[in-house]
């Protein structure tokens, strides 16, 4: 027997049971929708995460099955185990510290790297079920908070600015204009104010969209080699690359035979994924009205689990820290109320992995826009900084200037945690800073001096 829209009478009240949707006032049309919705606004990490990551060394063909399947994945566990609308893939930010501060500036191997990213999962999962995981975050001045969301994100932008040929180095000014005379920055160019423009107008899926109509018009664009942009497809459809090249390639030993260089950029990985994480799981499921009346999120447990056992599976399948989306926004504002609009975006996720010839075309010139974009919607945070105290915007400023600088998060934590200690003490504040805030500036000190 057939029901209303070619469901079967057996599933749609299963579903309707297994994710509660009468008690949260949805159904499984509009909860598929707002997965949708939430693939639409996400799908650029396909891109974008093998991108960033194949700059490392890394087989880009089986960065994209990774980054989809442990997308799939990790947001079906999430879905199960809390019933939240929350995608998991890997995290913006995390993906760049992986390539460009472990890999490419401290000359860790990428399977050294993914195991640190390993271990961050299991530090995470004690530290949450322990209860440490916040009062660490109870330890960090809120300002610091938000300045390394903003370094980050400057980090973000940067890094696309000069993936596309925006910004070149130079040996006098460090840092100047590319050659706007090549098709490549004009490119990137446009394509950012196509894509700011699609974002201020809220277009479903404005990165992705913008990915999509540049990677068409590189097609004719001629690269430097004499060939295209955009490589001509030879198929549209195709068996997913092989995981082999990276599944279970992680390397745990590196870190014990090296934990005086691992031990910062582990604690740098560590924060960073513990202020994205649970910022993002208050933003979206208070959005969707989920968090209780006192403004706790129930079943918050599950979801930093779900979140650490990410970081554990993620590296294990071959990619940087996979993490809560903060994109779940996006089906969240379309009706997504439960689980079943997760499931919905893990199953869009797996059908990409057949679209593995389109996506691995996509050059560097379309994705660039997507990274500044999405560096900007980190920078926003910046409105939240009290910059008229000084010894607020000081530690601040340090902290975000300092990451694009030295092209390391790592360092523009570090730096920002001893200039905030430091001047602390120095102006009769010390006792306003924890215990624990003390400790982590003297490990990054000495990491500083052991440099």
């Amino acid at each position: 027997m057939r029901g209303v829209g070619g469901t079967s009478s057996f599933s749609r009240p299963m579903l309707t049971r297994l994710f509660k949707l009468d008690a949260h006032g949805t159904n499984v049309r509009r909860e598929a929708i707002a997965g949708l919705t939430t693939f639409a606004a996400m799908a650029y990490i396909l891109a974008v995460n093998p991108s960033v990551l194949s700059q490392a060394g890394m087989d880009k063909g089986a960065l994209i099955t990774a980054t989809a399947v442990a997308s799939a994945l990790m947001t079906l566990v999430m879905a199960l185990a809390t019933n939240y609308p929350i995608a998991l893939a890997p995290g913006m930010g995390l993906n760049a510290f992986f390539a460009f501060g472990l890999c490419l500036g401290a000359k860790i191997p990428w399977p050294a790297a993914l195991g640190l990213v390993f271990y961050g999962g299991v530090i995470f999962f004690v530290l949450s079920v322990t209860g440490i995981r916040r009062q660490i975050i109870e330890s960090i001045p809120q300002e610091m908070k938000l300045a390394i969301t903003c370094g980050i994100g400057l980090f973000i932008a940067f890094i696309g600015l000069k993936g596309g040929g925006v910004v070149v180095s130079n040996p006098v000014t460090y840092v100047t204009l590319g050659n706007f005379g090549q098709p490549a920055p004009l490119l990137v160019l446009g394509g950012l104010i196509l894509a700011a423009v699609l974002v201020w107008r809220k277009v479903p899926g404005a990165i992705i969209l913008t990915i999509g109509i540049l990677t068409l018009i590189g097609l004719i664009l001629p690269s430097p080699d004499g060939s295209t942009l955009t490589p001509h497809p030879t198929q549209i459809f195709a068996a997913p690359p092989s995981l082999e090249p990276l599944f279970l390639k992680l390397d745990l030993a590196y870190f014990w035979t090296h934990w005086q260089a691992c031990l910062p950029l582990l604690l740098a990985l560590l924060f960073v994924d513990l202020f994205d994480n649970m910022g993002t799981l208050i933003a979206v499921c208070q959005r969707a009205g989920l968090l209780d009346a006192a403004g706790n999120l129930p079943r918050l447990g599950r979801a930093l689990a779900a979140d650490a056992a990410a970081a554990m599976i993620g590296s294990s399948l071959g990619t940087s820290t996979v993490t809560s989306y903060i994109e779940s926004a996006a089906g969240v504002e379309a009706g997504g109320r439960t689980g079943l609009t997760a499931v919905a975006t893990a199953i869009c996720f797996l059908l990409a992995l057949f679209l593995n010839p389109l996506i691995s075309i996509i050059p560097a010139a379309a994705t660039a826009p997507a990274l500044v974009i999405v560096g900007i919607f980190m920078m926003q945070s910046v409105v939240e900084l009290d910059l008229k105290d000084f010894s607020k915007a000081v530690p601040a400023v340090v902290t975000m200037l300092a990451m694009p600088l030295t092209f390391s998060i790592a360092e523009g934590i570090a730096l920002g945690f001893v200039v905030y200690v430091g001047m602390n003490l120095l102006i009769g504040r010390g006792r306003t800073v924890r215990p624990l805030a003390y400790v982590l500036a003297l490990l990054f000190l000495f990491h500083l001096i052991a440099k």
